[in-house]
């Protein structure tokens, strides 16, 4: 479920406590030092960030607006000491290589790439120029081939990783289907990411004597016949973190609803597009540690080469009744107590 803004001030309040425990104190302290002289030119002050953000969906939304609030917690305010410019590529490969080098001409300060695709868009353009990229919303860096290693980057790119409980996620299936012997799965065959998630679901099913079904999709025009595939073969479906897929749930609906089929997301935003649940991601929270570490990043204190990828310890479930009761299922109540306030109706 996509966060109410309650919780996202929570969560942001956190974070500027946090970091003024760290400093000391906040604010000014956190912006970049100004030349003496300079400190009544705001202009000198300034920064500029590229944003490209890979597709237009709730997930990556949301950790948009997560690195913004986070860099603003840490002392750059949009406008005062920054300046945003942010794009959508919509899911066009062109269009991310059209925006990031963009980006690299004109010579930003820093690239926020949100998305898998997004990041490895920006690290080719800016090969040369070394600007340094922040990620958010990939899932393994390595595979990805964005870094030489999680730990140890040594490249210009650092950031967040979005890695599901991909084996806990299958358990949740599983207590929802008890009786279930074969699982769907679709996800886009160019995704590196979303084949990483699939091989991890295939190996965990295998202990539990689990059948799993593929169908893989090139662009939101191949959904509908890949889920198509799956009917009448499957008792379930699973969906990675996969942009693509989840900028088309209402397609994967059309079948599912009708085979009565429930939809286990890697995201809550997936969910509430109409998935049936998941334990998953708070991609605004994702979104604010990424801005922390590119506040880090322009503050000079550190740099993407020796910053290790980064990962959010705390899931959240969210489950979708409406979803539920439209393919007559009944959530079991423990888990309708774990969702707490991350129930859609």
């Amino acid at each position: 479920m996509k966060m109410n803004k309650l919780k996202k001030l929570a969560v942001m309040g956190l974070l500027v406590a946090t970091t003024m425990a760290m400093t000391g104190c906040g604010g000014k302290d956190n912006q970049p030092a100004a030349a003496d002289g300079d400190d009544k030119n705001p202009e000198k002050e300034m920064v500029t960030i590229g944003i490209i953000q890979q597709a237009e969906h709730s997930a990556l939304e949301d950790a948009k607006q997560g690195f913004m609030d986070g860099l603003k917690a840490n002392g750059f305010e949009e406008g005062v000491t920054v300046t945003f410019d942010a794009k959508n590529a919509l899911n066009d490969p062109s269009n991310l290589q059209t925006i990031a080098q963009g980006f690299n001409n004109q010579k930003v300060d820093l690239i926020c790439a949100i998305g898998t695709s997004a990041a490895q868009s920006a690290a080719q353009a800016t090969v040369e120029s070394q600007i340094p990229v922040v990620a958010t919303a990939v899932t393994d860096y390595e595979t990805a081939k964005l870094v030489e290693s999680n730990d140890k980057p040594n490249t210009n790119v650092t950031g967040t990783s979005d890695m599901n409980p991909v084996k806990e996620q299958l358990d949740l299936l599983v207590t929802l289907v008890p009786d279930i012997k074969t699982v769907g799965v679709i996800y886009t065959s160019s995704e590196p990411n979303s084949e990483l998630q699939v091989n991890m679901l295939k190996e965990y099913a295998q202990t539990l004597e689990l059948d799993v079904m593929e169908a893989t999709v090139t662009s939101v025009n191949d959904i509908q016949q890949a889920v198509q595939s799956l009917s009448g073969k499957v008792q379930g479906l699973y969906v990675p973190t996969d942009n693509i897929v989840a900028s088309a749930i209402p397609t994967l609906l059309n079948v599912t609803e009708a085979e009565k089929l429930p939809i286990i997301c890697g995201e809550a935003g997936m969910v509430e597009a109409g998935g049936t649940a998941t334990l998953g991601i708070d991609y605004y929270a994702l979104g604010l540690q990424t801005g922390e570490m590119a506040a880090r990043i322009l503050n000079g204190e550190s740099k993407p080469a020796d910053m290790p990828i980064e990962f959010l310890k705390d899931m959240t479930v969210t489950i979708n009744k409406g979803a539920a009761d439209r393919i007559e299922l009944t959530f079991p109540a423990d888990l309708i107590e774990k969702a707490g306030d991350n129930i859609i109706e």
